[in-house]
Parts: structure tokens; sequence; C-alpha cells
């Protein structure tokens, strides 16, 4: 296939006439401003971009250098040294109602946070029950629960109260183990019992004042007082 060619008639030239280049109004007053003035409106144009600038920047760097979350913690492992002490002290123990229901003193007191426990110098305790009745005991030191219900009094120990017919009783011995809340006293060691005006001596003993109830282990030896004859 040929080609077409197509002849288009000569068009008249029309003269191009170029002007001079007219800045617009606004580029010519800029340029009529002082160098300072320019300068701000330059700042005042670009501020709101360096603003932003400025605070994508503060908040990369709070990112970058905020503190990590801590990880897991081990559990802290429970000091077995004492976590307080008192000297020249008073505990009392009250009951719901507001009865007060043991009061204990001594030299020194010093508590196990490991076990709650408290270890007593100079020991004097009182102990009331809920009829009234009170029982006194002291010790060179004494060693129990917290709150004091439980005893255990070491060295030159006695416990001294009375039974359920107001009969004076008293217990001695190195070592009496007392629960004062269930009036109870315990002991493996060799004790001496006063009750009335016998005396007893054994290898150990058990009482309880619920269920008036004292049981003495061999060997037993007896002292009985005789009344005075009228």
């Amino acid at each position: 296939m040929k080609p077409v060619e197509l002849h288009l008639p000569d068009l008249p030239e029309v003269p191009l006439s170029l002007g001079p280049v007219v800045a617009p109004a606004g580029e010519e007053r800029r340029r009529a401003m002082p160098w300072h003035l320019r300068l701000r409106e330059t700042l005042s144009t670009y501020l709101p971009i360096l603003l932003m600038a400025a605070l994508a920047l503060a908040t990369w760097w709070l990112v970058k250098n905020s503190p990590k979350p801590p990880g897991e913690v081990a559990p802290r492992a429970v000091s077995a040294d004492p976590d307080y002490t008192m000297s020249g002290f008073a505990l009392e123990r009250f009951a719901p109602d507001g009865r007060l229901m043991l009061r204990i003193e001594g030299a020194q007191m010093r508590h196990y946070p490991a076990t709650d426990r408290i270890e007593i110098d100079g020991a004097q305790i009182q102990a009331w029950s809920p009829a009234g009745r009170l029982t006194r005991a002291s010790a060179a030191r004494a060693v129990g629960t917290g709150d004091g219900s439980e005893l255990q009094l070491l060295g030159g120990a006695e416990v001294v109260g009375e039974d359920a017919a107001g009969v004076p009783l008293l217990m001695r011995s190195e070592f009496l183990h007392a629960f004062f809340i269930d009036e109870r006293v315990e002991s493996d060691r060799p004790v001496l019992v006063r009750h009335g005006a016998t005396e007893l001596r054994a290898a150990g003993l058990l009482y309880a004042h619920a269920s008036q109830r004292l049981e003495l282990k061999g060997p037993l030896k007896v002292t009985l007082t005789p009344r005075a004859v009228p």
C-alpha cells in the first residue's frame, strides 16, 4: 500500500511579541521589604512545618528513651532477721466485745516475719478467760505466735492460776508450753505442780482447764501438807 501525502495550504506568519516579564505584585512587595522583615515573613510561613517536625522528633526521642517495662520480678525472700524490735514494751490483745484478753510485758521483743513468731526476753504475761479468771505466767525467755496466744516459756518458767473450784494451781519448770486462749499447759521436762496444799513433782505434765484434766508423767513424787489440828 502506498503512503498518502496530504498538502496543507501555507499559513500566514503571525508575529509573536513578548513584552517584559512582570513579577507578581506580592513578589515585588517582598523584594522591597527590608531583609529582617523578609526573614520574619519566611519564618512565619514555615513555622508550622518546623513545629510539626520538632514535635515528631520529640516523640521519637521519648519513645526511644522511655524505660522498658520491667520483666517478671521474682518474689522477694522473707528475711530470717527480725523486722522490728521493742524494748520495755507492753502489748494488749482484746476480744471482739472489747474485753481485755491478754497482756504481755517484757524487757525486749523481736518479731520474725519469716514465721510470724515473736521472741521475748523477761516475759510477763497475764491472760483473762471469758469468765474473768486470771492466769499469770513468767519466764526468762518466751517464743511463740505473733499474737502471743501460744508461747513456749523457757528458763524459770511459771504459770499460776486456779482450778474451777478456785483452788490455786502453780506449775513451774524450765520449759512450759502455754496456750492462753485454750487455758492449756504442756511440758516434757521435769515439773513442779502445787495444787492447794499438795505439791507434786513429775517428769512432765498436761493440763487442760476446760476438761479439768491434770495429767502427770512419772516418775511422780507427791508431798502432802497435813492440815493444822485445831
